[in-house]
């Protein structure tokens, strides 16, 4: 089993974040042998610098955060610009607006779009479906429509809208995805137990700021 340090996407999403935040955001992810760090496109070339090409921590980016409603056209392009940077893995948000409207089909287009050109370029995408903001039923449609799609992961929240990572939402999502979908939990994990209690209700990622204070007890 995974040590809680190598479940941790050490995160910095903040819009002002500046480049010497997220070299020692990097500095830290190789120290504490983290699973990822996670920052916002425009400093993807920053981050990749400072772990180099080669390193063990995954680079993480954002494409359509942190609302979803951006055209998908859009996120494909944010996509190859990521890539083009050197990141490993992109997170996107789910469209909520056409998933509220239970338009099905535009939520498993955009999702696909998005996830066929990442996967064309090897690289990994996670779906962030925010479900503080959905219930049991939508929660479980955005997880069917992920599976649809065949993404990597599903992310609970971005952190920016509605409630962080619940343990009955991390349950609810294991319940209903395949054991080959994993699950990305975060929004508002601040201390271990909270951590851990996550991981055993089915996270296999957890993206937090607070990556230190996890480790630390």
């Amino acid at each position: 089993m995974k040590k809680i340090n190598e479940r941790i996407e050490h995160t910095l999403l903040k819009p002002n974040s500046s480049i010497k935040e997220i070299k020692s955001l990097c500095e830290e992810a190789v120290k504490h042998n983290f699973a990822g760090v996670c920052v916002i496109p425009f400093h993807v070339k920053t981050a990749r610098e400072k772990l180099g090409e080669n390193s063990k921590v995954k680079l993480v980016t954002v494409v359509g955060f942190p609302f979803g409603y951006n055209c998908t056209s859009s996120k494909v392009e944010e996509c190859k610009r990521a890539i083009n940077d050197g990141v490993d893995e992109i997170d996107m948000v789910i469209n909520l607006a056409a998933l509220n409207e239970k338009n099905y089909n535009f939520v498993l287009n955009d999702i696909q779009s998005v996830a066929t050109y990442i996967h064309l370029q090897n690289k990994i995408v996670k779906v962030i479906i925010e479900s503080g903001t959905l219930d049991e039923s939508q929660i479980k449609k955005a997880c069917e429509i992920c599976e649809k799609a065949e993404v990597n992961y599903v992310k609970t929240s971005t952190g920016f809208n509605g409630d962080g990572a619940s343990v009955d939402a991390v349950k609810l999502m294991r319940e209903v995805l395949p054991k080959s979908i994993k699950i990305k939990a975060s929004g508002g994990i601040k201390d271990k137990k909270f951590a851990e209690e996550l991981i055993s209700a089915g996270a296999d990622r957890l993206g937090t700021s607070s990556g230190i204070n996890l480790i630390s007890g």
